[in-house]
């Protein structure tokens, strides 16, 4: 259990509502929206005027789901509920395959087959569950940091796509996952249960059938979450010290990192989809 960041020696369950610091009986303020900590109470609630009201709107998730739309709708070929025969060159240039990334030097597919699908269904469910997790999210830490910890979790996605497979793949899962374990990272840092939520079902259903499931990008899965998790870690140490930009540093670096491992595993092909 968490101790009171004030005094080591007392465990609590309780976590300002403000910083997410764990706080103990004699540290608590209560406010109309919560327990906050000694430093944060001192603070003047922001007042929130009605031309600032847009700032809760998810206008990245918003967007993200316009542009796989567009991708989708883009693509050749027939559509089909749970399966289709795709082509031309949306998703030819746009698939995620390791010999073009290595031979070829197209590394703008490690982003761009983040935003292609295979079927109505694909496209559906991931995008069902990027609006929910985004109208959890972006709201809560920002829109910059939204889209910031969405590409860290897409690019984490790609890397373990090709760490574990050699089939080519596409798809937006990568970074659906990723959200997935940040939302869990903000609701424990938050005080709230990860499974009482419904995230933490949500995920371990979503793993099962990932290794349930023939012609499933496991490893965009995997990468996706872990990536996400750790951007979502990073946005969190960086608000407990007050050094907000640090976070945006830290999921560039995860970034660059996640990057430098799929030109590494890049090398060979074959078909799925993430």
């Amino acid at each position: 259990m968490a101790t009171c960041y004030r005094h080591p020696s007392r465990e609590t369950g309780v976590s300002c509502s403000n910083c997410g610091r764990p706080i103990c009986p004699d540290c608590m303020t209560s406010t109309p929206v919560g327990m906050r900590c000694p430093e944060c109470s001192k603070q003047r609630t922001k007042v929130t005027r009605v031309r600032s009201a847009s700032a809760a709107v998810p206008r990245v998730t918003y967007a993200l789901i316009v542009a796989n739309a567009a991708a989708f709708l883009a693509e050749e070929g027939q559509f089909s509920l749970t399966g289709s025969s795709l082509h031309g060159q949306v998703v030819e240039e746009g698939l995620l395959q390791r010999e073009l990334i290595s031979n070829g030097h197209q590394y703008w597919r490690l982003v761009s087959s983040g935003f292609l699908h295979v079927d109505i269904l694909h496209i559906g469910f991931n995008m069902y569950l990027l609006y929910l997790l985004g109208l959890m999210l972006e709201p809560a830490i920002g829109s910059v940091r939204f889209a910031a910890l969405y590409f860290t979790a897409l690019l984490a996605g790609s890397f373990g796509a090709l760490l574990a497979t050699p089939a080519a793949s596409l798809g937006a899962s990568g970074a659906v996952f990723g959200l997935m374990g940040a939302a869990a990272v903000e609701l424990r840092a938050r005080g709230f249960s990860v499974m009482q939520s419904g995230i933490g079902t949500l995920i371990i259903f979503n793993l099962i059938l990932s290794f349930s499931v023939a012609n499933i990008s496991v490893g965009a899965h995997v990468g996706g979450l872990i990536g996400g998790a750790l951007a979502a870690l990073a946005l969190r140490y960086a608000d407990h010290h007050r050094l907000r930009a640090l976070g945006l540093v830290a999921c560039a670096l995860i970034s660059a990192a996640s990057v430098g491992g799929a030109l590494i595993a890049a090398g060979a092909t074959g078909p799925g989809f993430a």
